[in-house]
């Protein structure tokens, strides 16, 4: 058996699935090292972080990005910087020659997505969007269940990812939740997760060819504070979805499908925070309906509920198949695990997560910020570089 290919990990601010032996997850044909860690107030805290996460003596620590992308040791870097910085931070890195693992929302805007995905193609380096949740095994089988036809045609998604939270007492002017500066808000922290489960279902089973985007409809409501959106919801038509057409649909081939995304700051999607509430998604076909419990963003359970007439126990009871899939860790392993994939293939994007997705996931965020008149601050919009925020 040949030797797991090796990562070599520089990390902007602070992860420590890294570290977690890849065995514990079955995993045996890549494997991680961190390299070098950087905190842009200090090398002390790198070095702190490096202490209490016991990573292997020999990884440097250092008081500044600049310094962590001149490390010839490292190949990768993970960029988990505010929203806000990510533009500036993931360019530094590509400019310096390193591949980029780039945490959700990839940037503020999609102008500034298009441009990195730009540099990173005429650079030949690797470049992807952090989307934990979609590499999840059971993000994987959802979507083969999809694919598989098993829910028939789909025509409806519901997610929602939200935290009741007393906004003013918890998040008060300068929190980076709410903080414009630091591109704060529900729609691109967590917003961003219920759109991931949009697009996962309605968008990335289809084939390459049929994947169109959608159209927006939302609504918007701002924190009086700062101005952040505290409350989105989105009602997004996906022109084409998976699954057979209903008969008698005009080209025969395709339907479209409904995808309702909502984020919120000050009510929950589990109120209780013992799952009472139950899916915190729901992906409606004409077979059954799968429900994903929450939380959106690392969810351990789904199920499949059969439509009526599609199966029953001979009680006459509804026939449910559950579905468990436990996490060894936090989970984020899985997204590294498949840059090192990539980097060992030779490719330049994930087919899991990849460039054209990012771009229009970006889209559909400004146009609901348009339609609900949020922006940010022309400098973290802006496509200069270098720009110091």
């Amino acid at each position: 058996m040949s030797s797991p290919y090796n990562v070599r990990w520089g990390i902007m601010e602070f992860v420590k699935d890294l570290i977690l032996d890849p065995s514990t997850r079955d995993v045996s044909d890549v494997k991680h090292e961190v390299k070098a860690v950087a905190s842009s107030s200090s090398a002390d805290r790198a070095k702190k972080f490096l202490e209490e996460c016991k990573v292997p003596e020999g990884a440097a620590a250092y008081g500044s990005y600049e310094e962590l992308v001149k490390d010839k040791n490292v190949d990768i870097v993970y960029v988990a910087t505010p929203h806000s910085h990510h533009y500036q931070n993931t360019m530094l890195c590509l400019e310096a020659g390193k591949h980029v693992l780039c945490e959700k929302a990839f940037t503020t805007n999609a102008a500034q997505t298009k441009r990195l995905i730009e540099t990173a193609k005429a650079k030949n380096l690797f470049l992807m969007e952090a989307v934990w949740t979609r590499f999840f095994p059971l993000s994987i089988q959802v979507r083969k269940f999809i694919e598989d036809g098993n829910l028939g045609a789909v025509h409806r998604v519901i997610a929602d990812n939200s935290f009741g939270d007393n906004v003013e007492k918890k998040y008060g002017t300068t929190h980076r939740m709410i903080n414009m500066d630091l591109a704060g808000g529900c729609l691109l922290d967590l917003g961003i997760y219920s759109l991931t489960w949009l697009f996962q279902t309605l968008y990335h089973t289809l084939p390459p060819p049929a994947r169109k985007p959608p159209t927006v409809v939302s609504a918007v409501t701002p924190y009086h504070a700062t101005g952040a959106d505290e409350m989105t919801s989105m009602i997004l038509t996906f022109p084409s979805a998976p699954g057979p057409a209903p008969a008698g649909t005009p080209d025969g081939s395709s339907h479209p499908a409904h995808g309702i995304a909502l984020t919120n700051l000050r009510v929950a999607s589990d109120p209780d925070g013992f799952n009472t509430c139950r899916p915190a998604i729901r992906i409606q076909g004409t077979l059954g309906e799968i429900q994903v419990d929450g939380p959106a963003f690392r969810p351990t359970t789904w199920r499949f509920i059969k439509a009526k007439g599609q199966g029953m126990k001979g009680t006459g009871e509804p026939e449910v198949e559950e579905h468990k899939c436990e996490i060894p860790g936090q989970g984020m392993f899985w997204e590294a695990d498949e840059c090192g994939r990539c980097l060992r293939d030779g490719r330049l994007e994930s087919e899991g997560m990849g460039w054209g997705e990012s771009v229009v996931i970006m889209e559909v965020m400004d146009e609901v910020r348009r339609q609900g008149g949020v922006s940010y601050p022309e400098r973290i919009e802006s496509l200069e570089y270098p720009l110091a925020l």
